[in-house]
């Protein structure tokens, strides 16, 4: 339950090769020192994930957490990331805390045991919390990428998509009351005021996206690309239904590069013109990108969609449902088309591949507003953020702040 991208992850990039894996408490090795003349005080970070990028269903979720805890420790501070699953050499200590599930059971333990006097803790809650004001009276950010309200019916049958969506909207709320939120999008922080999570404890930083190698040529023929993890809530099977519409009129091919669950179904539903790449090294990303047409992103929702910002950069435009992320990444007629229905979308993917100059502008367009996206920026708004949370003195021995809503990144 988490953003894309999803082929292989890797500490620097998407879908290239991992390394090692690193399990138990430790050293970190290798880290940076912090830069001369940094005003920041050295502090022990602890992150406490679903997932590491090593998981072969990471996805933009784990692309955050990295980028943020590889720019703290380039400046200096001791971070760690305590998660389940299968994890790898990172510029930051990494401790695995047990299976996909098991891990909601050992996490505290591990804490007990290792990390009781971290100055901050980083609770990611994608779905399914860890519920840390429970068991820490350390400093908490709760930092969430995406809502998954609707996506619990997806992935379980009730009794269990009944109870998850209830810890994920009513208890995870109350329990980080005195809490700050972090989000990546006004979608996000949003769908968390719904959930009664007040305004002035929502604090907003955005996706950066890493600058991209020297352009490909774009193909001559028409390209079309969906990028990223093949799982249920990314609707990929409407793409397929689309594009037997959509192909009659425009030719070409349709290219799916990752994998997932949901893979070895989408292709028994593919019809001509569709191609399954599977997992793509970084340099494979990249051409790909650059030789589309169009990326086409029908997911049902987002965090913010990063692999959106990854074709901007190579002024690749997008068409997208008007859903949470989606429509954060993408500006409507002037980065790409966000629709609403399966006609719009098709009516909109056909017309962008018939119009190559409103396509270009578009490109265009896409790509001057994602060269404005910095991880640096990211990780800077995320040290406020930090000092923040830290200066609040946790979460049950000082109320709320009255500040507004903010967005760090801004």
């Amino acid at each position: 339950m988490n953003d894309e991208p999803g082929a292989l992850p890797a500490p620097t990039g998407l879908f290239s090769e991992s390394g090692s894996a690193v399990d138990g408490p430790g050293p970190q090795a290798g880290r940076p020192p912090r830069p001369a003349g940094s005003p920041e005080a050295a502090r022990k970070i602890l992150f406490i994930a679903w997932r590491d990028l090593a998981n072969r269903l990471a996805g933009g979720s784990e692309v955050l957490v990295d980028q943020l805890a590889s720019g703290l420790a380039a400046r200096g501070h001791q971070v760690t990331l305590l998660c389940g699953g299968p994890v790898a050499e990172r510029p930051y200590h990494v401790q695995r805390s047990g299976g996909t599930y098991s891990q909601f059971l050992r996490v505290p333990i591990a804490y007990l045991r290792n990390f009781r006097d971290a100055d901050l803790i980083v609770e990611v809650c994608n779905g399914m919390p860890f519920l840390v004001p429970l068991w820490s009276r350390r400093p908490v950010i709760c930092l969430v990428n995406h809502v998954h309200t609707e996506l619990w019916p997806i992935r379980f049958r009730p009794p269990v998509s009944t109870v998850g969506r209830r810890i994920e909207s009513t208890v995870m709320p109350r329990v980080h009351r005195e809490n700050l939120f972090l989000t990546v999008s006004t979608s996000t922080a949003e769908s968390l005021e719904r959930m009664g999570v007040g305004a002035d404890r929502i604090r907003q930083i955005c996706n950066g996206v890493v600058r991209p190698d020297p352009p490909t040529p774009r193909s001559p023929d028409p390209l079309f690309l969906a990028l990223g993890r093949l799982a249920d809530y990314k609707r990929l099977d409407l793409l397929l239904r689309l594009w037997d519409r959509v192909r009659h009129v425009v030719g070409g091919k349709l290219v799916i590069a990752g994998d997932g669950p949901e893979r070895a179904r989408l292709e028994a539903l593919a019809g001509p013109g569709v191609v399954f790449t599977g997992r793509v090294s970084e340099q494979e990303k990249h051409r790909l990108l650059c030789s589309s047409w169009l990326l086409t992103h029908p997911a049902l929702i987002e965090g913010w969609g990063i692999v959106v910002s990854e074709a901007a950069i190579r002024g690749t435009p997008a068409v997208a449902f008007d859903v949470p992320g989606l429509r954060d990444s993408v500006v409507h007629g002037e980065t790409g088309m966000l629709v609403r229905t399966e006609g719009q979308f098709a009516s909109a993917w056909a017309s962008l591949a018939i119009d190559g100059r409103r396509r270009a502008a578009l490109g265009r367009a896409a790509r001057t507003r994602a060269l404005q996206l910095h991880w640096s920026a990211a990780v800077q708004g995320f040290a406020e953020v930090a000092d923040e949370a830290i200066k609040r003195g946790g979460p049950r021995t000082r109320k709320a702040s009255g500040t507004r809503r903010e967005s760090a990144w801004r």
